[in-house]
């Protein structure tokens, strides 16, 4: 018969937004704070007492001879499992493994995978990765590893099946709405080595910067790219485009610094739960590294936790302007709480907000600019990609800017006359360019949403939907208030 103590108060660590589901690749920011037990009065010793009847019976009368861990573990997983998509019990081993990850270099796919309904669904391949070039995207639906369902295995057991010795092939079962036949794809593990920021030049004067995901180093990265991009601009940028289109979020505090990079002063995020230490503030210090040049930051459904508390501080503080599609959604805080095993408890403590007070959690942030893609095909797989708040079980937020929406929206002329080489065959380079987020360099001629997004921060007339109609229309970008 086992005996059950509430524990005595200890050390936990903070797992602040590392985006959606457990991830194959991203930082892990840890911070100590003081564990406060529970009341002992509230113990529910009716309900341990009915826990203790079915263990009993469960040991004594299971068709195959089973161990106690295994039943305790199975009922600590399912108790918390049962929470929400994010909490999670971590066994010693996989904590360890979790901690592992914070120097961002590790084996594994590169691939950011949710749980939902049984099945493992994609939030966004890392760029440059196994998964990347393998053509894996967000929305993806992974039924089977090594031809093996995923159906009713817990989501860290799936995530330990797919990492693996560098240099070994995994195959992995893939469902891709709106196609009904599965795709095999069989992917080489590999030594994640993620260089998390990529610059350059897209026009004169004008600097493009792509951040994969947020580690820990990602804010001095941004920084270092700003100044490469002056360089190269003679010193003087004239506008900058941020892109965090199928980012999946990472180390909480490398999304302050890299928003803090951009901004002189003002608030970037900040969060509540129901504990003191779950209340936290960050606000900007500055320099901005632009001097106020004008940005744009692209974003769509695979922009996720991290990438959203970026991006919503410059668009609350009126720092950039936000083009693409409406983002992940992903925006509660996970706390990582040492156990006396070994293991850990990964457990949603608080939720996240936008300095204007908008949760992100199960909304996401809405674009000032929605960019919609070339063609009718992609425009309806857009539709119908996972979210947040599709996820079983997820949190609900406050709705009090659930009513936003975009002030503009871009589409393609229909008469497909765009200045580009490429116009006619749109449809499949721009799947690859802007679904997948795999490419290592970006191509005006092929990506349709970085084109519109060079042209508006270059001030000139973009296709605006307007009442049903086109309009060709120069898109005003903001003046930042906090500068």
């Amino acid at each position: 018969m086992s005996t059950f103590r509430t524990p005595k108060p200890r050390s936990r660590t903070f797992f602040l937004g590392i985006g959606a589901g457990l991830v194959l690749g991203a930082g892990i920011s840890f911070a100590v704070t003081v564990y406060a037990a529970g009341d002992r009065n509230d113990i529910p010793l009716k309900q341990i007492q009915t826990f203790s009847q079915v263990f009993e019976i469960v040991k004594s009368n299971y068709v195959d001879p089973t161990s106690d861990k295994k039943l305790m573990n199975g009922a600590i997983e399912g108790m918390v499992s049962a929470l929400d998509p994010h909490s999670a019990y971590l066994t010693p081993k996989e904590f360890k493994a979790m901690k592992v990850l914070t120097n961002g270099k590790f084996g594994g796919l590169g691939i950011e995978v949710t749980g939902d309904h049984g099945v493992l669904k994609v939030v966004a391949p890392i760029d440059g990765t196994p998964a990347a070039k393998a053509g894996i995207r967000h929305g993806d639906l992974i039924i089977k590893i090594d031809h093996k369902a995923v159906q009713g295995i817990p989501l860290q057991k799936a995530v330990d099946m797919m990492r693996g010795k560098p240099g070994t092939q995994i195959t992995l079962t893939i469902l891709r709405p709106p196609q009904v036949q599965p795709l095999h794809i069989t992917l080489t593990r590999a030594i994640i080595r993620v260089h998390s920021v990529r610059s350059a030049m897209l026009a004169p004067g004008y600097g493009y910067i792509r951040i994969s995901q947020f580690q820990e180093n990602t804010g001095t990265e941004t920084r270092k790219a700003v100044e490469y991009l002056e360089q190269k601009a003679h010193g003087h940028l004239k506008g900058l485009i941020l892109d965090l289109r199928n980012n999946p979020g990472g180390v909480l505090d490398a999304g302050v610094e890299t928003a803090n990079t951009f901004l002189n002063k003002g608030l970037i995020v900040y969060t509540k739960g129901r504990t003191t230490d779950s209340h936290m503030r960050f606000s900007a210090q500055g320099p901005d590294s632009l001097h106020g040049a004008p940005m744009v930051v692209l974003i769509n459904g695979g922009s996720a936790s991290a990438a959203e508390i970026v991006t919503g501080a410059l668009k609350d503080d009126g720092r950039a302007l936000v083009m693409g599609q409406r983002s992940f959604g992903k925006g509660s805080v996970q706390t990582v709480i040492p156990l006396s095993n070994g293991g850990a408890l990964k457990l949603t403590t608080a939720l996240y907000y936008t300095p204007a007070g908008c949760s992100i959690q199960s909304q996401g942030i809405v674009p000032n600019v929605e960019v919609q893609p070339a063609n009718a095909r992609l425009r309806a797989l857009n539709a119908d990609l996972l979210k947040e708040s599709e996820l079983q079980g997820v949190l609900k937020a406050p709705d009090e800017c659930s009513k936003v929406t975009p002030r503009y929206t871009i589409v393609l002329p229909s008469s497909a006359t765009v200045s580009t080489p490429t116009a006619t065959t749109q449809s499949a380079e721009e799947e690859d360019a802007v679904v997948s987020g795999s490419a290592l360099k970006p191509d005006l001629t092929k990506d349709y949403p970085l084109r519109e997004a060079l042209a508006v921060l270059e001030h000139k007339a973009v296709p605006v939907q307007e009442k049903g109609h086109r309009v060709d229309r120069v898109i005003p970008l903001p003046k930042a208030t906090g500068q």
